[in-house]
């Protein structure tokens, strides 16, 4: 310590600090929790012919072009709550929002 005393003061600063710091770590963690993606791919309940027609008709999440979501088509159900996943006219099983598939159709503006 190069000869220097610290006093009492300077420690509870020290402490302070990174008392501060780990607070300021454990909300970047449930911030991370909170943005957390959920995802509707899952498919295992499906029959054959419902699982082949996702496949055919390309589901795929998140949708590569940004302006051509779920969320923005015709044939998509909204979900009961948000976070969760909503269902589809024409594709059987979970939907994503953000997700996007060969069928999509624009929402009249």
């Amino acid at each position: 310590m190069n000869g220097e005393r610290r006093s009492r003061r300077d420690a509870l600063r020290v402490l302070r600090d990174l008392g501060g710091l780990a607070l300021a770590l454990g909300g970047a963690s449930a911030c991370r929790k909170e943005m957390t993606a959920f995802s509707c791919v899952e498919s295992a309940g499906l029959a054959a012919d419902d699982a082949s027609v996702r496949a055919t008709l390309a589901y795929m999440e998140p949708a590569v072009d940004k302006t051509r979501v779920c969320a923005s088509c015709q044939q998509f159900i909204a979900p009961p709550t948000e976070g969760s996943c909503g269902t589809c006219k024409v594709l059987k099983g979970p939907v994503h929002p953000n997700g996007s598939c060969k069928v999509f159709t624009a929402k009249p503006v």
